[in-house]
């Protein structure tokens, strides 16, 4: 038995395996050990909150199940930074209050910021870039939704301007009723981003030993001891779980869900990208988002779907494949629409796009990091403030939005 459910994360081949990517083994333990901070995961959201943690003078022991680094989720993930949630900030406000909504947008905005700042001082390039995203009208927002949301954006800072259909053709050459055009947001190589926050920690003190799988705890007010497979104690102060979506079993059942979700990447063709190589997605259910790569491929993908069964889910691939390329050949006839590569990946979900990040229920200095939906990198980094923060005795003003509830 595991402590974390294990899930078959992603399948195919994501687009991120054609180019050349740091390698990062761990070393597996020999005996028990005590130390003050485990984390217990080595993708994105397990680098930063490391990085981070040897910045305050921490030295925290990193273990992972799988024998290298970034073979989860990460790997996956079409990293699309945005501040926008899945969920329309309109359409949050409704939902949990309008006061919550727009601190819960604020924060994922200034999660962004802090992302590239960070980034840029730790000199991780990762294709890092900057870019302004357009959010099409569709069948969750028309173009009067678009409107009502835009004034909704305005009225706390963000900045977002609504294009109306001539507009939007003018500059983009899309040909839809309604977009908001947003600025602020950026787009990188997600492996590559993990790695430079990574060995950023190791080379700061962190210590990285892997394959370990946790299958027990005990945790009690003197501490927590986890036990691996393989027999190992590993007593810690403070155990920070950043296990992307194969949730802990010791996490309360809320509202989250696993999805299945479907990617393609096209050939390069960097002459037939739009203008600013803005990142697009739609105000639809499901949505399709795209972004291109620093070499001028086309990374498209949707199609999401309400279940977890990871067969089911890689038996659909090629017929996704097929809707996926359809879909981008209707939005951009002039882009050779087929897919030099197709991946399927799981990931959570949550009602209200919000993630939830905090100490576990019951479980006291045991914190667990779950970001869900499309911003998984952009939650990665409000989780590294908020989790960073408790563990010095710290709360910040964010932190409630988003704790268990």
């Amino acid at each position: 038995m595991s402590l974390t459910r294990q899930r078959d994360l992603r399948d195919g081949d994501a687009v991120w395996a054609s180019y050349a990517l740091p390698k990062i083994h761990g070393k597996r333990l020999r005996r028990s050990i005590s130390t003050d901070i485990v984390v217990v995961g080595a993708g994105i959201s397990g680098a930063m909150i490391s990085q981070s943690l040897t910045e305050v003078g921490m030295r925290p022991l990193i273990v992972d199940r799988r024998r290298a680094a970034l073979l989860g989720s990460t790997a996956a993930s079409t990293a699309l930074l945005q501040f926008e949630l899945d969920v329309p900030l309109s359409k949050l406000s409704a939902s949990i209050g309008q006061r919550k909504a727009e601190r819960v947008w604020i924060a994922s905005r200034d999660a962004v910021n802090e992302l590239r700042t960070r980034s840029h001082r730790l000199k991780i390039d990762a294709h890092f870039k900057s870019r302004p995203s357009l959010y099409l009208a569709g069948n969750v927002l028309d173009a009067y939704g678009l409107k009502r949301e835009v004034a909704h954006r305005r009225r706390i800072g963000l900045a977002s301007e609504y294009l109306d259909r001539r507009a939007l053709w003018h500059h983009f050459g899309i040909d839809r009723s309604a977009a908001l055009l947003n600025h602020g947001n950026a787009e990188a190589n997600p492996v590559e981003l993990a790695a430079g926050y990574l060995l950023n920690a190791i080379r700061a003190g962190a210590r990285f030993h892997a394959p370990h799988d946790i299958v027990d705890i005990d945790c009690n007010r003197r501490g927590t001891t986890l036990l691996t497979g393989d027999g190992i104690n590993i007593r810690a102060r403070h155990v920070i779980f950043c296990t992307g979506y194969e949730l802990p079993k010791i996490v309360p059942k809320t509202n989250n869900k696993i999805l299945s979700t479907w990617a393609i990447a096209t050939r390069p063709q960097p002459k037939s990208i739009w203008p600013q190589k803005a990142l697009i997605w739609e105000a639809s259910e499901p949505y399709l988002y795209l972004r291109a790569t620093a070499d001028g491929r086309v990374i498209c993908g949707g199609e999401d779907a309400s279940f977890a069964d990871t067969n089911k889910r890689d038996s659909l691939t090629p017929r996704k494949t097929r809707r996926i390329e359809k879909k981008l050949h209707a939005l951009f006839p002039r882009i050779d629409s087929r897919a030099a590569l197709a991946w399927s990946g799981s990931f959570g979900g949550s009602i209200n796009g919000m993630p939830t990040i905090g100490e576990i229920p019951g479980y006291p200095k045991c914190y667990a990091v779950m970001g869900y939906g499309g911003n998984g990198i952009t939650f990665s980094m409000l989780a590294t403030r908020i989790v960073t923060a408790a563990v010095l005795g710290r709360t910040i003003p964010e932190a409630p939005l988003f704790a268990f509830a």
